[in-house]
């Protein structure tokens, strides 16, 4: 892929995810007043029903999309999501690949949530970690728009 193509893939990526991460913060606001209990009312479910399809969104975009991008901007060569994780750590972009993995896994819990019966669990690990899912988003945007802006000449090759 030429270099100013994968610049454009970038661009779409972090809009994306800037997106995202603004509609994740909405719902992070909402259900924080209504907090953990054993049982929800209809409303409440639909905002905490919100909230991990969009904390799922957010997950998915940073593992899948923005640092993938990232990678072949840096013309790194694809590989495993393992492969992409250590690089994010590399690059300071997160602590741990076993910090992204506990997104991905919990990404993974909402997906293949079937049963409704008892949601609390899940729903407080999503409401305790959004925080920090959205302090990485925040600086995954910052590296990402950092690396456009350092080389605009980039689009021209």
């Amino acid at each position: 892929m030429r270099k100013h193509a994968s610049v454009d893939l970038l661009v779409q990526a972090l809009n994306q995810l800037e997106a995202s991460m603004g509609w994740l913060q909405r719902s992070y606001a909402q259900c924080m007043p209504i907090g953990i209990k054993a049982a929800y009312e209809a409303e409440e479910y639909d905002r905490y029903e919100n909230l991990t399809s969009r904390y799922a969104r957010v997950a998915d975009l940073i593992v899948h999309k923005v640092l993938r991008s990232i990678d072949a901007v840096e013309l790194q060569e694809p590989g495993t999501v393992i492969d992409t994780a250590n690089r994010a750590v590399a690059r300071g972009l997160v602590d741990s690949v076993e910090t992204l993995r506990a997104y991905k896994d919990l990404r993974n819990d909402i997906a293949h949530e079937y049963q409704t019966d008892d949601l609390s669990e899940l729903f407080a690990d999503v409401l305790q970690t959004t925080p920090e899912l959205l302090s990485l988003a925040r600086a995954i945007l910052n590296y990402g728009h950092s690396l456009i802006a350092g080389g605009e000449d980039l689009t021209s090759q």
